[in-house]
């Protein structure tokens, strides 16, 4: 395998919210999901966030966006009173894929959790992913659960 490219991990910003959504886009399994002819809400979702404990952080490659993932970080009672850390919206552009791209954003976001101090790290992957499955469990992680979610829309 060649080495990946030289990318550089960096906090997103606003400016970058339309490349993002484009991203999101590809890698969403419900068309028309995201909405990239109105960035307000995802620039008032990027300031909410920044203002938090978590971050938004991107991939660049010669000065184009090419992934990205949202590190969510939160406090649990367990672990006495532990920070966990989850993962969310790991993508990276379809033109851009197996390149070692993926590979530097988790290693990104591990490094992310470990630094706030987080006990552990978790990810969900839709069960139509399977080749995302395989990336995860190649780098370390466990398929340690089984999930549940409850769509309020």
């Amino acid at each position: 395998m060649a080495s990946p490219p030289e990318i550089s991990i960096r906090p997103a910003r606003p400016v970058d919210l339309a490349r993002i959504v484009e991203i999101l886009g590809h890698g969403s399994l419900r068309p028309d999901q995201e909405d990239p002819t109105d960035l307000a809400p995802y620039a008032a979702a990027l300031a909410e966030i920044d203002a938090g404990p978590g971050d938004v952080l991107v991939a660049e490659l010669d000065g184009t966006v090419v992934g990205l993932f949202q590190l969510i970080v939160f406090r649990h009672l367990q672990h006495r009173g532990g920070r966990c850390a989850e993962i969310e919206s790991m993508h990276v552009h379809p033109d851009h894929r197996a390149r070692g791209i993926g590979a530097v954003l988790l290693a990104a976001a591990v490094e992310r959790a470990r630094a706030a101090g987080c006990f552990r790290v978790q990810l969900t992957s839709n069960k139509a992913r399977v080749d995302a499955h395989r990336f995860y469990l190649r780098h370390g992680f466990e398929e340690s659960h089984e999930g549940f979610k409850l769509l309020l829309e």
